[in-house]
């Protein structure tokens, strides 16, 4: 028996995958050791991804193949447009940076890159290829949550708030339920619709890794 779509996505990607779930900026963040000016470019620019990750997942739950596929999604977005915002707002408050501040701010090349891709997907590409560049997100970001998990500080909220979005229970069924979307897709597309699959994987962990390391440039 072959394996799911999802497992031999991540395989294609394996090494920078690796890289992705075990760079220094989730150890530094969960061990609350992380330089709060890097935590602060970081939380500015990936609090912009939240509309166009929005019109992706909305997009996912319009085009899904039944109503079933689509209330964990509408769920989910329930809570992204809730907890999460509120988490950005506190957080940058208390780095000291004002919504001001961040209108000043521009967008890094890396966030530009990567809002541009969701939409592209949420616009033109195949539900396969809208979930793909999704189960990245969700993925990887679980994966890395649950393995600092363990020895997450919890002096800071800044800090250990953004694991804790990450990992547990529910978030696992998201990412259970993204993938099993996904793998679903892989049963049904032709290898034309597979490989855009794969290229929008691709891009979307490459633009992942990119984006942690944007965080420590000066």
């Amino acid at each position: 028996m072959s394996a799911p779509f999802t497992e031999e996505l991540r395989t294609s990607v394996a090494a920078r995958w690796e890289r992705v779930i075990s760079h220094k900026f989730t150890v530094e963040l969960a061990k609350g050791e992380i330089d709060r000016n890097v935590l602060k470019k970081y939380l500015v620019q990936d609090f912009r991804f939240l509309d166009a990750f929005v019109i992706l997942l909305a997009s996912v739950i319009a085009n899904a193949r039944s109503l079933e596929d689509r209330i964990p999604g509408c769920q989910f977005l329930a809570l992204i447009t809730g907890k999460e915002n509120t988490y950005f707002e506190r957080s940058l408050e208390k780095l000291g940076c004002t919504a001001e501040d961040r209108a000043k701010i521009p967008n890094e090349q890396v966030t530009t890159d990567f809002c541009n891709l969701m939409r592209e997907v949420a616009m033109g590409g195949n539900l396969g290829e809208m979930l793909s560049v999704l189960v990245v997100a969700e993925w990887s970001y679980q994966s890395w949550g649950e393995k600092v998990l363990p020895f997450t500080n919890r002096d800071d909220f800044t800090t250990y708030e953004w694991v804790d979005l990450h990992s547990g229970t529910y978030f696992s069924e998201v990412v259970t339920y993204l993938r099993g979307l996904l793998d679903k897709e892989g049963t049904l597309i032709d290898e034309e619709g597979k490989k855009k699959c794969k290229d929008a994987f691709l891009r979307a962990i490459k633009l992942e890794e990119e984006f942690f390391e944007m965080a420590y440039a000066p």
